[in-house]
């Protein structure tokens, strides 16, 4: 059985809806992922919003303005009229709740009930569009089977129970339809899995089925070598290994939620990244499989701070880093890259929530320096450390003041800290050096 997911973009249109349908086709059984349609969490955010801050009258607005909106979808969408009228009762029932919660007291479950209708419409007009067009199709609420435990993790034993269950009792279904990004916490609350979340729905399933095949459906054809946003003339890369796959999700190629390979990779359950409006294009297939060495892509992370930490007591002193590493677990903000010398510490983190708790705790032992406006480039490829050419990225950006280079901590990966006006001059010499020429000139 083959996993398919759907992103906000690919569902964000009666045409584009229609073209998914194409896609999916009938030929065996397969379970589709749906995100919200674009637009529509961001919506729900903003009112949920509105609601927290008292604005009552701008929710209730914007919630009828909404309803109004996905009336004239299902409207263009559905033609059987018996379909048509249950579609627009389910999304009428829906924006009605939406109104009564404006009234209620604003709760972070609120929010997160709130937000979770993006996914709930969106497969549910999905479903009856198959439907009217013969296919048997039937529906899999993530919240009867998707649920992340105290440490936010996925329950995988709960989900595959639960899944199996559901897929039983709906046996003669030809497309599963469930809904990506949301959940249930372990309390019985309404969770989500954060912003990308879809794609770590898609292959949480696909572990949890021992799926054939997981496809992540976009409207890009795969990772590319290069981020297209800012460089020009980027190609697709037709195969990467998990490893090199995780690092370019985690260090900014937006294609792929970073937590997406863990579920598949243990399982070998290969990866494939699609575009929707290229459906006959290869993509991006990810296996354990390696292919080649060197450079193979790169990406690149802003909204990084850096903090330099520096303290004569640091030379030779026992336990120095760990008392660093304790402040930053207290308030559970990650590191993505670090440096060490004889008196500092160098470390980046992309989570300023808590920066200045933490400055105040480490300025009881050391000076802090923090420095904000500054991306990661990140450079990734099989064994890319031992690759001859390597060496002569750092030529090639003599003029780019690189504030600090992770070297070694992975094979599969360089990262360059600079300042995110240097992002655009950084991104396009590598793409020169590594992709478009054999020579390098300085």
């Amino acid at each position: 059985m083959l996993v398919y997911k759907f992103g906000g973009t690919s569902v964000g249109s009666v045409e584009n809806m229609n073209h998914v349908k194409d896609i999916i086709g009938t030929n065996g059984k397969k379970i589709v992922v749906l995100s919200a349609m674009s637009g529509t969490t961001n919506a729900l955010v903003g009112i949920s919003d509105l609601i927290k801050e008292g604005n009552t009258e701008l929710a209730q607005k914007q919630i009828i303005d909404l309803n109004e909106t996905y009336k004239q979808t299902v409207s263009n969408l559905i033609q059987d009229n018996s379909l048509q009228k249950d579609v627009i009762d389910y999304v009428n029932s829906i924006f009605a709740s939406l109104l009564d919660n404006v009234a209620e007291a604003h709760s972070e479950l609120l929010h997160n009930s709130i937000v979770a209708n993006g996914e709930l419409l969106s497969t549910y007009m999905f479903s009856k569009l198959l439907q009217q067009h013969g296919v048997s199709a039937a529906l899999l609420p993530a919240l009867e089977f998707m649920r992340i435990d105290r440490a936010n993790e996925p329950d995988n034993f709960y989900i595959k129970q639960n899944l199996e269950r559901l897929m039983e009792d709906q046996y003669e279904a030809d497309v599963y339809i469930t809904q990506g990004f949301i959940c249930l916490d372990v309390d019985g609350n309404i969770a989500n899995l954060q912003r990308g979340g879809s794609d770590y729905t898609a292959t949480i399933i696909g572990a949890a089925i021992e799926a054939e095949e997981v496809q992540i459906w976009t409207d890009i054809d795969g990772f590319h070598n290069n981020d297209p946003r800012f460089v020009n003339d980027t190609k697709a890369l037709s195969h990467l290994s998990y490893d090199e796959a995780a690092e370019l999700a985690y260090f900014g190629a937006k294609i792929l939620h970073p937590q997406t390979v863990m579920p598949v990779c243990n399982l070998d359950i290969p990866l494939r990244l699609k575009n929707t409006m290229a459906p006959n294009a290869h993509g991006t297939l990810i296996t354990n499989q390696i292919h080649g060495e060197g450079i193979k892509a790169i990406a690149a992370k802003d909204g990084i701070t850096a903090i330099k930490i520096k303290s004569v007591r640091m030379l030779l002193a026992h336990g120095f880093l760990k008392k660093v590493f304790e402040i930053f677990e207290k308030y559970e903000t990650s590191i993505d890259m670090i440096t060490t010398s004889e008196i500092a510490v160098s470390l980046t983190i992309d989570n300023t929530t808590y920066l200045e708790s933490i400055t105040e705790e480490l300025e009881k032992f050391a000076t802090v320096e923090v420095d904000d406006y500054m991306s990661i480039v990140c450079l990734v490829g099989n064994h890319i450390i031992y690759h001859p050419d390597t060496p002569e990225l750092f030529q090639v950006l003599q003029d780019v003041n690189v504030r600090m280079i992770a070297y070694g901590g992975s094979n599969n990966n360089i990262s360059l800290l600079v300042n995110t006006s240097d992002k655009l001059e950084t991104l396009q010499k590598l793409q020169r050096y590594v992709f478009e020429s054999t020579t390098i000139e300085i």
